[in-house]
């Protein structure tokens, strides 16, 4: 029961930085996505 305890604080540390990065690689896709459209729609009004 105490491997528990030693690995806890490494696992949630863990877990907090994929969420993190999760987030990150997330807003990155819907800005790069937006900007996309952006471009198509001035694209078409030229």
């Amino acid at each position: 029961m105490e491997y528990l305890w030693v690995l806890a604080p490494s696992t949630g540390v863990g877990l907090i930085f994929y969420f993190a990065m999760k987030a990150v690689f997330n807003a990155d896709r819907k800005e790069r996505e937006a900007l996309a459209e952006a471009e198509q729609e001035a694209a078409g009004q030229q």
